[in-house]
């Protein structure tokens, strides 16, 4: 395998006199994910940190909530790596459900892990997000660093100016996540910067059972019938 200068490791600084012809690869990448992932049943993303080892509260609490959605009938969708996308993408395919991985090609290289039972690999972190937010029904956020943090607030984004039909974002861990809604349920709402309908995008749960309640409410909701529990 070619090994990558540090100059060729940063994608975006590398569109030069060769943008013209990167389109075509961009948009191999859209093709081939919109081909492969309309054939899933709906699918529910599941996002957290990469360092969770098995044993780690994060990826035991993965590993059930995407079992359990797995045997509800859901497809689970992760980032195709280690940690916490390793333990949501076992929970689906040892449920029997599509478990879908959706790899990013990095500098330190992610290693994809191998419970995923359909993998793609990306070239461009853009072209990922439009597959995670155009084949979820949910989004389904445990604890987790920079990344985990990125998938939550495009999904809230996206919902809050109306440029995706809302859908539920749900973050598993109350205690986790208790400093970071506490400082935008106070200070983003007291200095105007958010409105206090923005507050309800975001469910807060700590079982299975809730996350697949919200996401069953969320299909009533919009007149869409639950899917069938696998046998």
């Amino acid at each position: 395998m070619k090994k990558e200068t540090i100059e060729e490791q940063f994608v975006i600084d590398d569109f030069t006199a060769k943008d013209t012809w990167r389109i075509f690869r961009i948009m191999a990448e859209f093709v081939e994910g919109f081909e492969t992932l309309a054939r899933i049943p709906p699918a529910v993303a599941m996002f957290g940190s990469a360092r969770a080892l098995p044993g780690a509260d994060a990826y035991e609490r993965a590993y059930a909530i995407a079992h359990l959605l797995g045997r509800s009938g859901y497809s689970i969708i992760t980032g195709g790596g280690p940690g916490v996308m390793e333990a949501a993408n076992k929970g689906a395919a040892e449920a029997g459900a599509a478990s879908v991985g959706l790899n990013i090609e990095l500098p330190l290289e992610q290693k994809p892990n191998i419970y995923a039972n359909k993998m793609l690999d990306f070239r461009y972190f853009f072209v990922r997000k439009v597959m995670f937010v155009k084949y979820s029904i949910a989004f389904v956020i445990l604890p987790g660093g920079f990344g985990t943090l990125d998938e939550l607030f495009e999904a809230v984004t996206l919902i809050q100016t109306q440029k995706i039909k809302p859908f539920p974002v749900i973050m598993v861990g109350k205690e986790y996540w208790k400093g970071l809604l506490d400082w935008i349920g106070d200070t983003l709402l007291r200095e105007h910067m958010i409105a206090v309908e923005d507050l309800d995008i975001i469910k807060t749960v700590d079982t299975p059972d809730e996350v697949l309640y919200w996401v069953q409410d969320s299909r009533t909701r919009n007149g869409l019938h639950s899917v069938g529990t696998l046998p």
